[in-house]
């Protein structure tokens, strides 16, 4: 089995960062990571890698480092037939999540996605917040986000609702789909070519892999029905994944996600809310605190309607939360700063240097 690695995006830009040693290191693209092992695509076909020492020590610095589906890596073949990861070549784009530990650290989701697209269903109701959270997140990543709602054969008029909803995605391209019936899926494949990788991000039961499995032309993704109490999904996929596309280019599968943390995403946010964030740049005061002070555009905005105070109540929410976790994050990072010093000093102080 041969694997073209043109149409799965490998371009004059990756190649650059590819050192050409002979046959000591040849590329390819992390299908899918598990603990320790990658499916790595290469130009023979796929195959199952173990990570090498270079990659486990800058994951070690930063969880951040460690492969994930989308990566293009470079493989070592030993001659005991082992086979590692020895390096990850940089991303051009990187959708990044914040874990849910204390250290404020972020878990890349999919990497090096051309298009990132945030997945709603239209039934039983979309989730505005929802929708917002993941759009600043498609754009902070440096792909081009487009969001898709799905199921639109299950409500009575998809194109009202999808004008609705458009209305908190500036700048953003709004597909109403249906898998079950191939209704928008003409506008969705355009996202998937030749050398061209789609990212799809939303929660459970949205329908991401019945959009894989229907722009696959066949089931490569396993699907389940929704809970009949509560309109809510069963997690089926529950590990990122790359899938190449007959005719060329990738999906990125991500699993449902319930909870996205916002990590580094002040510049995701400006964008997701680009209504907002004009309206802002547009208060007389520069540090306007938009509860009274004159000629704020803002209040003038709630007051005619032009702002809805939902989306501002939003605004703030996630102006907040990424502030927060910039702060745990300068913090974690000083600290370790000072962990170093120490361990440095008292090298030299063992050693009757200069720090005695």
């Amino acid at each position: 089995m041969t694997i073209d690695l043109v149409s799965l995006g490998w371009d004059a830009s990756t190649a650059a960062a590819y050192p050409e040693r002979g046959d000591e290191l040849r590329p390819g693209r992390v299908a899918r990571a598990d603990r320790g092992i990658c499916t790595v695509l290469g130009a023979g076909g796929p195959v199952r890698a173990s990570l090498g020492g270079g990659v486990l020590v800058a994951a070690a610095r930063d969880a951040v480092n460690l492969p994930c589906a989308g990566d293009w890596v470079l493989l070592r073949d030993w001659p005991d037939r082992r086979l590692t990861v020895e390096a990850v070549l940089p991303r051009r784009t990187a959708i990044v999540r914040r874990t849910a530990d204390k250290d404020s650290t972020g878990q890349v989701l999919a990497a090096n996605a051309d298009a990132a697209a945030v997945i709603e269903p239209l039934h039983p109701s979309p989730d505005v917040a929802r929708i917002e959270r993941l759009l600043a997140l498609a754009w902070e990543s440096g792909a081009t986000p487009l969001l898709v709602l799905t199921k639109c054969d299950l409500v009575a008029d998809p194109a009202a609702v999808a004008e609705q909803l458009g209305q908190v995605a500036p700048g953003v391209e709004v597909l109403a789909v249906s898998a079950q019936h191939g209704t928008g899926l003409a506008g969705l494949r355009r996202w998937v070519a030749a050398g061209r990788t789609l990212a799809l991000l939303g929660p459970s039961g949205a329908g991401k892999s019945t959009l894989v499995n229907a722009l696959a032309g066949a089931t490569v993704m396993t699907t389940q029905g929704v809970r009949g109490v509560d309109g809510k999904g069963r997690h089926t996929t529950t590990h990122r994944q790359l899938i190449p596309i007959p005719g060329g280019g990738a999906v990125l599968d991500t699993p449902g996600v319930r909870a996205v943390g916002l990590l580094d995403a002040a510049v995701g946010l400006d964008r997701a809310f680009a209504d907002v964030a004009a309206l802002v740049a547009e208060c007389r005061f520069a540090d306007c605190g938009h509860r009274g002070e004159p000629d704020c555009a803002i209040r003038g905005a709630l007051e005619t309607g032009e702002l809805s105070p939902r989306r501002w109540a939003s605004w703030l929410k996630l102006q907040r939360e990424v502030a927060f976790e910039t702060r745990r994050r300068d913090a974690r990072l000083a600290a370790e700063e000072r962990y170093r010093g120490k361990r440095v000093r008292k090298e030299q102080r063992s050693r009757g240097g200069p720090g005695r």
